[in-house]
């Protein structure tokens, strides 16, 4: 009953302290609590937040714990903290601030960085709007009334009207559709550079195409800009709206893709045996390094507008192909081939075909020729200069030169001369092309001239090659009967060399019989010499022994019929009978073997020869009766005394030629 009197007494009491209770606010430590002020003596005039106190959404957010807020007066929005993961990035819009300016896209809040404190935000003429400014990796807590933040996974943000909401989700697709949140990577395997384009700052010149590298210096102009990731100090060190000369290369850059766009795009690579001519759409107008005579375009230096008068060595560029062009230039020798349905490596021949020509005696044959053509790298640019690319020169100058040469040349030769003296025209055609192919700044390595052909249908060219071709068979057959011939004599030479090597071991054994047959014939020779002459030594020295024995027979027989007077028979019967006795010893034939020669002291039994002579001659003799004269029986005859005197004295010379012999 007391709690009831109570409660009846004092109602309005605990109401009111009810009523005050319902002011306490508390705010998850994961959230934040954006204040809205429902009544008051203020009232907004402008803008979405109240900076002094109006009604309206306070610029103060409540963090994590209990608060007391004035009942009814104050309402307490919750929203979540702004998370943005690693490897991505946030945008930020602010609903409230400064108008942007008229060539602004996005707000520029050089001072007014702290998106987390709006009123310092908004004192610092913090601009409303796409913010240049983007979010890294982190937790922030934003009041989401003043910003809205739009990330990868989701939008921050308090609904505001439904064509607020609108606004928002068309900038998250723009920067959906740019890959806005995630930053520039640029490998450096991909070989790859990013060209950027600026959507926001001041315009470029009338007649620029590019923006310039910000600074006075190119190679610093990172120290204005980190490369286009500070976009408020890009814009205040002069860059300008459009497509940057400057690029990016390998690595990564958080760039704010609502102030910046990037184009992926590939290096320039000179590969080797080229050269690459820069042509410049930008920069400054250079002076022409050309020469005033020089009248083909202007010859400028490096990073000026114009042909760099430099071209780049091979290798890779991060070169921008949207402020120039690079025009490849082949140091090498390449060929030019006059050739229809031939092409050379580079394709500057593809429209190229066989040059018409006519000949001295009217015919009209076509010449297929090919040309080297080298190019010095540092007149590589002279040449792009002059003809704009190599594909131009060929086409419009060395076509209709070449072709102009040969038809001036096949003028004064006919035909034949045509075919028979290509490598005359070859060579000289070189030499005197030479000078024309150096007026244009090339160098002329060689021509090559291929054998002239006839039009199609037309068959009195080839008649006459024909006939050329049979008049060489012709000769050729006689050239290899000629060599057939000689080729027959050396192998009857050859047959001939082997019969004689097969035989040349029977020879040699013909030979080696017919020596030592020789020899032995020799041999037996020498030694029946030797027996014959033992044998006629040994009748020799019997026949002496006997005529010695004869004679002293005769001398006494003699001496006995001077001294007895005895008969002359006598003498001749003892003599022939000693003298038979004598060959019978002997055993010396009654006819000689060897003629027996007169003279004295002749060789071969010239001794005995003499002795059988002398009586042989005093046996046969027609006066050997003359012994003795008549009526005188004591004195001798005169032929015997000759023939006496004549034995003494071949005798005589035996033994001293005995004698001189053992001597």
């Amino acid at each position: 009953m007391e709690t009831l009197i109570f409660l009846r007494d004092w109602w309005w009491l605990i109401a009111l302290a009810l009523f005050f209770l319902t002011g306490i606010r508390f705010i998850p430590n994961n959230r934040v609590g954006v204040v809205e002020k429902r009544f008051g003596f203020k009232t907004l005039k402008s803008g979405l937040i109240a900076l002094s106190g109006e009604t309206g959404f306070q610029p103060q957010v409540l963090r994590g714990g209990l608060h007391y807020l004035m009942p009814i007066q104050y309402a307490v929005h919750m929203s979540p903290l702004v998370t943005i993961t690693q490897g991505k990035v946030g945008y930020i819009f602010a609903r409230d601030g400064a108008p942007l300016e008229p060539s602004q896209v996005l707000a520029s809040n050089v001072t007014a960085n702290d998106f987390q404190d709006v009123l310092a935000f908004m004192k610092n003429n913090g601009q409303k709007g796409p913010q240049r400014l983007i979010l890294r990796e982190g937790t922030y807590a934003f009041n989401l009334m003043q910003f809205v933040v739009i990330t990868e996974e989701r939008v921050y943000s308090l609904p505001l009207s439904r064509d607020d909401s609108a606004v928002i989700v068309r900038m998250a697709e723009v920067i959906k559709e740019r890959d806005g949140f995630r930053p520039v990577i640029i490998k450096d395997n991909d070989d790859e550079i990013g060209i950027v384009t600026v959507h926001d700052g001041p315009s470029l010149p009338q007649g620029e195409i590019i923006a310039p590298v910000v600074g006075d210096n190119p190679e610093t102009a990172d120290e204005y800009h980190n490369k286009f990731q500070d976009a408020d100090r890009f814009l205040k060190a002069g860059g300008m709206r459009g497509r940057q000369l400057q690029v990016l290369v390998e690595g990564t850059y958080y760039v704010n893709r609502l102030f910046a766009t990037v184009e992926m795009i590939e290096k320039t690579v000179i590969d080797v045996g080229n050269v690459g001519v820069v042509v410049s759409y930008t920069g400054a107008q250079g002076v022409d390094l050309s020469g005033v005579e020089y009248r083909h375009g202007e010859l400028v230096t490096r990073g000026q507008r114009g042909v760099w008068s430099e071209a780049l060595l091979p290798g890779k560029y991060p070169f921008n192909t949207y402020a120039g062009k690079v025009i490849p230039v082949p140091t090498t020798n390449f060929i030019l081939k006059w050739i229809k349905n031939e092409v050379g490596s580079h394709n500057f021949d593809e429209n190229l075909s066989e040059v018409a020509l006519i000949t001295k005696d009217a015919f009209e044959p076509t010449l297929p020729l090919s040309v080297v053509v080298h190019i010095d790298y540092k007149k590589a640019p002279l040449v792009i200069q002059r003809f704009g690319d190599i594909k131009k020169l060929v086409e419009q100058t060395l076509d209709p030169m070449v072709a102009a040469y040969f038809k001036n040349v096949a003028q004064t030769r006919t035909l034949i001369q045509l075919l028979q003296e290509r490598s005359a025209i070859q060579q000289q055609s070189s030499l005197e092309m030479r000078t024309k192919f150096e007026h244009y700044n090339l160098e002329l390595e060689e021509v090559l001239i291929g054998t002239p052909s006839s039009p199609t249908g037309d068959l009195q060219i080839e008649t006459i090659l024909t006939q050329l071709r049979q008049r060489q068979v012709a000769e050729e057959q006689v050239e290899t009967y000629s060599q057939q011939e000689k080729a027959a004599v050396k192998e009857r030479e050859l047959r001939e060399a082997e019969s004689r090597a097969a035989m040349q071991g029977k020879m040699t054994e013909a030979e080696l019989s017919i020596t030592i047959q020789s020899n032995q014939g020799k041999a037996e020779y020498e030694r029946s010499i030797q027996q014959a002459q033992q044998i006629r030594a040994l009748a020799e020295a019997e026949a002496e022994k006997v005529a010695r024995v004869g004679i002293a027979q005769a001398l006494a027989t003699e001496e006995q019929v001077r001294a007895y007077g005895g008969p002359q028979f006598q003498v001749t019967q003892q003599v022939l009978n000693r003298f038979a006795e004598a060959i019978q010893v002997s055993g010396v034939d009654v006819v000689p073997r060897v003629v027996v020669g007169g003279g004295n002291g002749e060789k071969g039994g010239g001794q005995s020869a003499n002795i059988m002579e002398a009586l042989l001659t005093m046996l046969l003799s027609d006066r050997f009766g003359g012994l003795a004269k008549e009526g005188d029986s004591t004195q001798r005859s005169p032929d015997v005394e000759a023939m006496r005197e004549k034995i003494l004295k071949d005798m005589q010379k035996k033994d001293d030629k005995g004698e001189s012999k053992k001597a």
